[in-house]
């Protein structure tokens, strides 16, 4: 087909190619342009987590000054083609490392939630992976650069976008080696996988499959530099704390013993935790030093699960209260059946998760016979009503020895 102009003429199969230039075209100056953003201070993001988060100012401190620094990483990243004109060889001098991060905490205390808030606030690429699915290469299961590859996708296929991410990798504690020596053979989901991230975590050109290794081997691979990607890692590390009790002779005996080690607090050893503890509970030594950051999250005591059912943004009660308002019901629970709750989950030792175990059980009947029948109707929650659901359910399923 032949369009004709005014002294020429254009076949159809020419407007189609003039047009994926002229799309190729305006997609780089797109990525030429420096994008804007407000730098928000470390205080400022702490207060964003507030309004999500109960508690854990140690750790919240640690994550906002990390993100802090890594926007102005990106943000020094993004001007140097322009500032470098102008600047000074002194200046040039000084290149600014990436910190990555190891948070600790009991199951149940906030790790992959303040991962998630983060998530919501941040301009950068941002995912979450899960290091339990990770194994060495050859073996079924996920390679290391699936990390990565999911990043990449994050950020729609931009490399430039992604080589500026965030990548929180939860369960670490997962890939600990299952002894102290180290293995001669391989370490199907343990050493090996701690092997193959060093590489990542310290700073290098990775190549990565954009569409995941395993099921699509023909394609093309893709090159990231991860020296500006930042890594958060979070785990429980179960058992952690008889390493930290060793270390700090918490049970020795006798005149040597220093006012010091009386002082300690038995009920929350994680906030002695150093990298020595790391090193002992299973992580290789060149793992730990890549990931200099070290930060812990408390345990959640009664107060603390008291807050967590209704002041966040999205607490507990309030998701509940608005599954009763999709069907046109007003929920009212007495402040009794609060501390009931609580109680519970403090028994049963499984943190915020326990809160929506216990809350399930003495919703179940109202969320099940509510829907059908009439609209404009309340449903209202006794200390009576909670009891009677408690004792009916038979909730010992959940009690951890």
């Amino acid at each position: 087909m032949l369009i004709s102009g005014i002294n020429a003429h254009i076949c159809n199969r020419c407007v189609d190619q003039a047009q994926l230039i002229v799309a190729e075209e305006q997609k780089l100056k797109k990525k030429e342009t420096i994008p804007s953003f407000k730098l928000l201070k470390p205080a400022e993001i702490k207060s964003h987590l507030d309004q999500y988060v109960i508690g854990q100012d140690e750790a919240k401190k640690v994550l906002s000054v990390a993100v802090y620094n890594h926007y102005k990483r990106i943000g020094k990243s993004l001007t140097s083609p322009v500032a470098g004109l102008n600047a000074s060889p002194k200046e040039d001098e000084v290149e600014i490392e990436k910190s990555n991060i190891v948070l600790v905490g009991e199951t149940g205390t906030g790790k992959t939630l303040l991962a998630r808030t983060i998530a919501k606030m941040l301009q950068v690429p941002f995912c979450i992976a899960d290091a339990t699915v990770l194994t060495e290469a050859g073996y079924v299961g996920e390679d290391v650069e699936s990390i990565l590859s999911r990043l990449l996708q994050v950020a729609d296929y931009d490399v430039a976008a992604a080589e500026r991410g965030i990548v929180f990798i939860d369960e670490v504690d997962k890939i600990a080696r299952k002894s102290d020596n180290p293995s001669i053979t391989r370490d199907v989901s343990g050493e090996g996988v701690q092997q193959a991230l060093l590489k990542i975590l310290e700073g290098s050109v990775v190549s990565v499959p954009p569409q995941g290794g395993r099921k699509h081997p023909e394609q093309k691979m893709v090159q990231i530099n991860t020296q500006n990607i930042l890594f958060i890692c979070g785990g429980a590390f179960d058992g952690i704390e008889k390493r930290i009790s060793s270390r700090l002779q918490t049970n020795a005996i006798g005149y040597s013993v220093s006012k010091e080690q009386k002082a300690l607090d038995k009920d929350n050893m994680l906030q002695y935790i150093a990298p020595q503890d790391l090193k002992s509970f299973g992580l290789i030594p060149e793992l730990v030093g890549r990931m200099p950051v070290l930060s812990y999250l408390n345990p959640l005591d009664s107060d603390a699960l008291r807050r967590i059912l209704t002041e966040p943004r999205n607490a507990l009660i309030k998701q509940y209260t608005k599954l009763f308002e999709l069907d046109e019901i007003k929920l009212k629970i007495d402040e009794e059946v609060y501390d009931l709750i609580v109680e519970k989950a403090v028994e049963f030792r499984l943190g915020a998760r326990g809160l929506r175990s216990i809350c399930e059980i003495i919703m179940l009947d109202a969320m099940y016979n509510s829907p059908s029948g009439k609209p404009n109707q309340q449903v209202h929650i006794t200390i009576d009503y909670a009891l009677n659901q408690l004792n009916s359910s038979k909730p010992d399923r959940l009690r951890v020895a």
